[in-house]
């Protein structure tokens, strides 16, 4: 199929920043994009063919939109899936497939994945309902600290607490969950899989995140990773072992725990570019978004090696602001050298909210880090 300046037209699930950056790859090679999102302010309308609004999760609006496109893609993994079976049925193309998106979205379904195909992750409990923990603390069956996860619809840091004792428990919603073990890793680190519809993967390098202890969200993606070769390799076959486990088509990024005895062990995937993947824009030879776009529509994937270190910062709303963003200092940094701003385009900030990133490139990642540090005490997001 020819889908350069053509009349093939690419569907896509999702109208946020991810789609915003997926559609700098569409525009490069004049592929006709349709995209829908519940926001009629969604940052991926003025950049798309066709903006669509719509709610993700309403079954009727996903499979009206969907049934016109050539392939039909996600930038969120939070959509209905009853919709894309239906499409699928009907014979239009859907990447990642929805049985890997039924999985994944299901925090308890994903786990059991990995325990039914041996990949290492942590221990855990299903529970129907938060309420069920208590008793179970109190028959010996969990014992404390654990991460409580809400089962269906976390993102950024939303739907995951520490429970370290029985008060902590107060104020999570009543709903299927899993309790898992605590980990005292040393590291969290990630590895970007892609596969194309042919079977062809690559791994990206494996990057090492920083995270906000508040907000639970990352705050630093490097990459390479500050680890021993062994432990990156060991991180790269077991990412490739759960991409195996899901045959899926696409992007996926797999989220890690290095212990400290240098165990691997799976946190979640994500069926999509990735916040962990946002360096290679700058740093690598094929960025996340245009491999996304090679798998899904079955091109050779690109070389997956970085040029130079990369440093990802991610810019949040500041706590205690709300309203119209304003950017403080953002001239300040542009004058720093290997610094580039991206500015995700939403006009209303909010405490702890993905408004924007920075990659920094250096020929050093410790340099490139130091840097970072910098820009991160330097820029801020704010209201008016």
């Amino acid at each position: 199929m020819d889908y350069f300046s053509s009349d093939f037209k690419l569907g896509i699930l999702g109208g946020g920043q991810l789609g915003k950056m997926l559609l700098y790859e569409t525009r490069k090679w004049d592929v006709f994009t349709k995209v829908m999102d519940l926001s009629p302010e969604a940052p991926c309308k003025i950049a798309c063919n066709d903006f669509v609004q719509g709610n993700l999760l309403d079954e009727d609006a996903v499979f009206n939109f969907g049934k016109d496109v050539g392939v039909l893609t996600i930038e969120i993994e939070n959509v209905n899936v009853d919709a894309l079976e239906k499409l699928e049925a009907e014979g239009v193309t859907v990447y990642p497939q929805s049985k890997v998106l039924r999985t994944i979205q299901n925090k308890a379904k994903q786990k059991l994945s990995y325990r039914d195909h041996d990949i290492p992750t942590s221990d855990f409990s299903r529970f129907a309902y938060t309420s069920e923990i208590k008793e179970s603390i109190a028959h010996g069956g969990l014992q404390l600290p654990f991460v409580w996860k809400s089962a269906q619809f976390g993102y950024d840091g939303q739907g995951v607490k520490i429970i370290r004792e029985i008060e902590d428990l107060k104020g999570l919603p009543n709903v299927e969950c899993i309790a898992e073990q605590f980990v005292n890793f040393k590291n969290e680190l990630a590895v970007i899989v892609a596969r194309n519809a042919q079977g062809e993967t690559k791994t990206y390098p494996v990057v090492e995140m920083e995270f906000h202890p508040e907000a639970n969200q990352v705050e630093y993606v490097l990459c390479p990773a500050r680890i021993d070769e062994t432990v990156a390799k060991r991180a790269q076959e077991v990412a490739l072992k759960v991409s195996e486990s899901f045959d899926h088509v696409g992007l996926l990024a797999v989220e890690l725990f290095q212990t400290h005895e240098d165990e691997i062990l799976v946190n979640e995937v994500a069926p999509r570019p990735h916040n962990s993947g946002h360096y290679s824009i700058e740093a690598s030879y094929t960025n996340q978004f245009e491999q996304h776009l090679r798998c899904i529509l079955g091109l050779p994937l690109g070389k997956t090696d970085s040029k130079v270190a990369g440093v990802m910062v991610n810019l949040v709303g500041a706590e205690g602001h709300s309203g119209d963003v304003v950017y403080e200092h953002i001239k300040d940094i542009l004058g720093k050298r290997g610094v580039t701003p991206h500015i995700y385009g939403k006009k209303q900030t909010r405490p702890f909210r993905k408004m924007g990133h920075v990659t920094i490139v250096h020929e050093n990642i410790e340099r490139a880090r130091e840097i970072a540090q910098q820009v991160k005490d330097k820029i801020k997001v704010i209201s008016k």
